[in-house]
């Protein structure tokens, strides 16, 4: 049965988020609230937990999933970034937009697209899922909570805990959410390029789709 935290959504709590950041440590699934839906989130190195989110939300080995980053320092660690690449980030995170930059080493070979050494990476804007960032310390392997045979991510919590409270070992409540997934944007071309139209607004960005 998974535990229950109510988490401040402006403030959150320092013991749960330590709480948090341990049990994620210890091998958990979690669910935590980003600026677009509940996502899925569990630590970096552990395949298990991994295999369990591609369970939840049925997912085959080719379906990569996503580097959450406190902050553009710690995306640069995982993520080749050049001078033109960076201005684009920093101007557009925190936010709603998942980028596919190079990988670097530092990213383990079964995270990467199998074929181009790329990897998804994004920096939310939640102060609940940046407080675990910190407190954790790196990265968090992260998929926005969509169930099979479903078009959007869940922001209900009730339903989140009715249909997970059995799959995961902690959902984490944290107030409002955005309503939809993030904008995906290849960024390893010479021309940004739209992947995924989401709640991220791209008019400003000229990329073609």
């Amino acid at each position: 049965m998974a535990q229950f935290f109510s988490i401040h959504p402006e403030n959150p709590q320092s013991r749960l988020i330590r709480q948090a950041a341990d049990m994620l440590r210890d091998g958990a699934v979690i669910v935590y609230p980003t600026d677009s839906g509940y996502a899925l989130g569990c630590h970096l190195d552990d395949k298990d937990a991994v295999t369990r989110i591609r369970q939840i939300r049925g997912l085959d080995e080719n379906h990569l999933m996503t580097l959450m980053c406190r902050d553009l320092s710690e995306l640069s660690h995982y993520a080749r970034v050049d001078n033109t690449q960076f201005r684009l980030l920093k101007n557009n995170t925190p936010g709603s937009y998942t980028f596919i930059l190079e990988a670097t080493r530092e990213v383990p070979r079964r995270l990467q697209h199998p074929k181009r050494s790329t990897v998804g990476l994004r920096i939310p804007k939640h102060p609940i899922a940046l407080a675990l960032l910190e407190e954790l310390g790196e990265p968090l392997l992260s998929s926005t909570l969509i169930l099979p045979d479903e078009d959007l991510p869940l922001t209900d919590v009730d339903e989140i805990r009715e249909h997970l409270e059995r799959l995961v070992e902690l959902v984490i409540e944290g107030g409002s959410v955005g309503l939809g997934p993030t904008t995906v944007i290849d960024l390893t071309a010479a021309v940004p390029v739209l992947l995924r139209r989401g709640i991220g607004e791209v008019s400003h960005l000229g990329i073609e789709e």
